[in-house]
């Protein structure tokens, strides 16, 4: 999937703001939450999102919508690149 491509999947769910964001290895984001819906859609690499309902990796291909006030942390052991984007609820 392109990044165009993946720009106009995450543009037909609602979400708006996206930008292309990467993280190298090790990154580490601890807990926090947006006052917005979030969604995550990952290009290439790897990223672990957790928040307090579970776990979850994310691998080229995935999204992950997380909504506004919830608590979450994420973390990449081997770098990954994806498109962000929000909406208002």
């Amino acid at each position: 999937m392109t990044v165009e491509e993946a720009k106009k999947r995450l543009e037909g769910l609602g979400y708006s703001g996206i930008y292309l964001w990467q993280d190298p290895p090790g990154t580490f984001y601890d807990w926090h939450a947006h006052p917005e819906d979030e969604i995550r859609l990952v290009l290439e690499g790897e990223i672990t999102i957790g928040t307090e309902e579970g776990i979850y990796k994310l691998t080229s291909g995935d999204l992950l919508e997380v909504r506004a006030g919830t608590r979450h942390w994420a973390r990449t052991e081997k770098g990954v690149k994806y498109l962000c984007g929000s909406k208002t609820s």
